[in-house]
């Protein structure tokens, strides 16, 4: 049965600090899982997560920290000492521990670091931290099994074994030559069948699949994705072995891409948590709001253009939102189709051909919505040629809003701009301002104001 943190365990945990009864709360949370140990903390008052944290071994402490908010870890660490902050640095992976150290203030970095007693684990993290975060060698780990080309089987296995202490997870075994350059990989099953006399160069694996540490970390999920990979080597320019990212620092990576993506498509312009200040809050929404504001303003200027055919023809007015409803919805929908097939590598081909498929799926669906609108003017007792006015009108607008909302995020992506920015109110606005426009245009063409 999966464990459950309840009301009742969190308020005994409170008590259990209030009292200062450090050896019951070592024994309750020894044997719990760090993510539920993380669950638990993050329900607690500051202090008293803090508490925890000082109480509890490192090797716990160091794993539910990495399972935290990011905001509430970097308040807790804010109540640790140096020396406390490299003791739970120690027991981190090279990659996790350069994540926390680029959360702290710049002033404290280099205490921290000198506090670390593994000299070779400090200036792991000092190598990660020169990396964009982005990209491969951001995101990769030190840790890593590796072994040479010129070893023996049995030299191999007792090299891995020392080796395979500092390694959490063990998924592949990498051959390198005397220069540390990746020559391939060494699977399990014919180093366990191989004589102990038998070199290594003999039986491993000279393909293997790897990224550059300025590979960008969308390729890098790409191609870990595409090949089914748990973890992929990476290389430096002289295809030294330098580091290995693996799936669960990928799937971290995806999801803090997704939240940012679906942000730039609510108009959120910066990364954002709904507990950050109404400073922060006020400054990732708010221009986008104002660029709405302007697209309003653009329409209500056009309309004010078409005030004689209004006067004429009032109801005019009344499809007004149908229209730029359409022409948002379609745009958005068109826009969202495309950047998710940027975001998997799948939009490919001529941009031809992308035209013609966008122009016959907006042709039925401006046909379809356009014969729905003549049958509903008929039952409201609608002239047909006013009819057939508004079902041109949505038939070009939902054509050009599927073209802007098509060729805008391919044209992002060209110029190294995040597409997503295209699913949100830039495509909206912008579709709205076109198809009112279109719309008194071919209205004006087939009523003749």
């Amino acid at each position: 049965m999966q464990f459950q943190v309840t009301t009742e365990l969190i308020e005994q945990v409170q008590h259990l600090i209030q009292i200062e009864g450090k050896d019951r709360l070592r024994k309750m949370l020894s044997e719990i899982h760090f993510a539920d140990v993380a669950e638990i903390i993050s329900e607690l008052h500051l202090s008293e997560a803090t508490y925890l944290i000082k109480l509890l071994d490192s090797e716990k402490t160091s794993e539910a920290l990495m399972e935290l908010e990011e905001d509430f870890r970097e308040r807790i660490l804010d109540k640790l000492s140096p020396k406390e902050i490299a003791e739970e640095l120690e027991e981190m992976d090279s990659d996790d521990a350069a994540d926390v150290v680029a959360e702290l203030p710049e002033e404290i970095v280099e205490e921290v670091i000198a506090e670390i007693e593994d000299e070779k684990h400090a200036e792991d993290i000092k190598e990660l931290l020169a990396y964009d975060e982005d990209t491969a060698g951001g995101l990769m780990a030190k840790e890593l099994v590796k072994v040479k080309e010129t070893w023996t089987v049995a030299g191999c296995v007792r090299e891995m074994r020392r080796q395979a202490e500092n390694v959490t997870r063990v998924h592949s075994i990498y051959v390198i030559d005397k220069e540390e350059r990746l020559k391939g990989r060494l699977s399990l099953k014919d180093l366990l069948t191989a004589s102990a006399k038998t070199h290594i160069s003999e039986v491993y694996i000279p393909k293997v699949d790897s990224v550059n540490v300025d590979t960008e970390g969308e390729e890098v999920a790409r191609i870990m994705q595409k090949y089914d990979l748990e973890a992929i080597p990476v290389i430096d320019d002289n295809g030294v072995l330098v580091g290995r990212v693996t799936i669960d620092d990928m799937v971290d990576f995806i999801k803090e891409e997704a939240e940012k993506d679906y942000q730039l498509a609510a108009g959120i312009s910066q990364d954002v948590e709904a507990d950050d200040s109404i400073l922060e809050l006020t400054r990732a929404r708010l221009p986008w709001l104002i660029l709405g504001l302007f697209g309003g303003l653009g329409s209500v200027f056009i309309m004010e253009g078409y005030e004689e055919a209004l006067a004429k023809y009032k109801e005019l007015f009344f499809f007004t939102p149908l229209i730029a409803a359409m022409a948002g919805n379609v745009g958005v929908q068109s826009s969202a189709i495309i950047v998710q097939g940027l975001a998997n590598d799948v939009v490919k081909g001529s941009l031809f051909n992308r035209l013609l498929k966008e122009i016959s799926l907006s042709l039925i669906s401006g046909v379809t919505l356009g014969i729905l609108v003549i049958i509903f003017g008929f039952f409201d007792g609608m002239d047909l040629i006013f009819s057939f006015t508004i079902a041109i009108s949505m038939l070009f607008v939902i054509i050009v809003a599927a073209l802007v909302g098509t060729f805008v995020p391919i044209i992002l992506d060209k110029r190294g701009i995040d597409p997503a920015i295209a699913t949100g109110p830039f495509i909206t606005t912008s579709n709205d301002i076109f198809g009112i426009f279109l719309f008194f245009s071919i209205a004006k063409l087939i009523l003749g104001f």
